[in-house]
């Protein structure tokens, strides 16, 4: 039976260099996003098989309906990247918006990931990745507030999870990519410019399927990411929340 990779948010940035980069190493696709037009003109692209999918993750019956449609392959990856960030006071932020982005950062991710757990522990093998951000293994994030607070979301079930599994024996494998600024279009969608110079995304993605090999829990691409968040653990946490704050109303109140 071919073996399948499923990449949610597949039409740009990280999950368009996980497509690219799966189906290099001869795994079929199936390609979910919500922009019919441009999943067409990747999946031309790439040179194995490509399934698409246009899909509003934001609904709760279009996650079913994703499932649906792969639930029968030979599914050995999946890949729940489809979010995206809101920067901005959070009195005066688009609560629209927000409810959108935790739909879809939270509630999809969680709903795909149950689902696709479930079918993979039928044969005891395949491997969940969720994309997550640094941003899920801080404190807390003021001026990117609900982000923050879903990718920690994000994070923490994974751990959880990835210790349910281990526990039990399993072969599944689950993990979480934490990386700091990606040069992509969330900068756009999320209003933000970030201090950090952003890595490319696809060295992050090339990191993240090497550390998936090793079975890493939490994935943090670069050193100076990794040594920001040890040396976040020897903080306070007001003190790490401050200074978050600081940091990222500079950049929030920067015009565009």
């Amino acid at each position: 039976m071919k073996k399948y990779a499923v990449i949610t948010g597949a039409s740009a940035g990280i999950g368009l260099e996980f497509a690219k980069r799966l189906s290099a190493m001869g795994y079929n696709l199936v390609l979910v996003a919500r922009r019919e037009e441009r999943l067409k003109k990747i999946s031309k692209q790439l040179n194995t098989n490509c399934d698409i999918i246009p899909a509003d993750l934001t609904l709760d019956s279009e996650c079913y309906r994703v499932f649906e449609a792969v639930k029968d392959k030979r599914i050995a990856v999946f890949i729940n990247n489809a979010g995206f960030g809101n920067c901005g006071r959070f009195t005066e932020s688009n609560l629209d918006k927000e409810l959108d982005m935790i739909q879809l950062n939270v509630r999809a991710v969680h709903l795909l990931t149950k689902l696709m757990l479930k079918k993979m522990q039928e044969r005891d093998s395949g491997c969940i990745l969720n994309v997550a951000s640094c941003a899920g293994l801080m404190p807390a994030g003021p001026y990117m507030a609900a982000y923050y607070a879903t990718k920690a979301y994000v994070a923490s079930l994974t751990r959880a999870v990835a210790e349910e599994l281990k526990e039990s024996g399993s072969h599944v494998y689950i993990g979480c990519l934490c990386p700091g600024p990606v040069d992509t279009e969330f900068n756009r969608v999320a209003n933000v410019k970030f201090m950090m110079k952003g890595i490319r995304a696809d060295y992050c993605v090339k990191y993240a399927l090497n550390q998936m090999s090793k079975r890493k829990v939490v994935i943090i691409p670069t050193i100076p990411m990794k040594l920001a968040m040890t040396f976040g653990h020897f903080l306070p946490g007001s003190v790490y929340v401050r200074i978050a704050a600081k940091q990222q109303k500079k950049l929030s109140d920067k015009p565009e």
